[in-house]
């Protein structure tokens, strides 16, 4: 029966190989040869072109805050008071990052909550202090995060301190979640705040006070 039949040796695979081969047309034969080859190489180049992709370096987005743009006045007169330490500043810049990967932040339209989260009342203070608003990529740790903006941000002289200008970074939490925060802050006269990390979310209530204006 057909379905008993020996199975081919290898050397009969081959001669038959060699005999389908051999009723092959010598012109179509050279054709099909340079098809094979053509698409080998094709295939080889293109193995190469994806494995050079895979080794180009990541392009990491420009996170620099220029602190010297932000403006040199004060605590806007017509606006909520924000205070750092008891200090009447102006959010002169707020930066938020979510907190681990695969994390991402709300859309811009709902960034208040966010900042909500820091400190009741800095949503007033981002709207009406002109603050600018920065979105950073996701965040591994608090301290990581800090160092970052503190090193983005750069403040002058040691630190901002001497001169009008502080800043704080740490973390805050939107219904549960950890987002990270630094912000960027300028008085109406020099001062000796210099740059703070927030290690808890609560402590937020303890440097920061919204104020509203009479």
């Amino acid at each position: 029966m057909e379905g008993d039949a020996e199975p081919l040796q290898p050397g009969e695979v081959i001669d038959r190989l060699k005999d389908t081969v051999g009723t092959i047309p010598g012109d179509l034969l050279r054709y099909a040869i340079v098809l094979v080859v053509a698409a080998v190489l094709l295939y080889v180049v293109w193995k190469l072109l994806q494995r050079r992709r895979g080794r180009l370096p990541l392009v990491e987005p420009d996170l620099t805050i220029d602190v010297a743009s932000l403006g040199t006045w004060g605590p806007p007169p017509e606006a909520p008071v924000l205070e750092h330490y008891n200090v009447p500043v102006r959010l002169a810049a707020i930066v938020v990052a979510p907190a681990g990967r695969a994390r991402k932040l709300p859309p811009p339209e709902q960034l208040g909550g966010v900042f909500e989260a820091i400190v009741p009342g800095l949503a007033q203070v981002v709207a009406e202090h002109d603050t600018l608003v920065r979105c950073w990529p996701e965040q591994l740790s608090s301290t990581g995060f800090a160092h970052s903006f503190f090193r983005h941000a750069k403040l002058p002289g040691d630190g901002g301190k001497g001169s009008p200008w502080c800043s704080a970074a740490g973390m805050a939490k939107v219904q549960g979640q950890p987002v990270m925060a630094g912000l960027v802050m300028r008085s109406q006269h020099p001062n000796s705040l210099g740059q703070f990390i927030c290690e808890h979310e609560t402590k937020w209530l303890d440097v920061l006070r919204v104020k509203p204006r009479h």
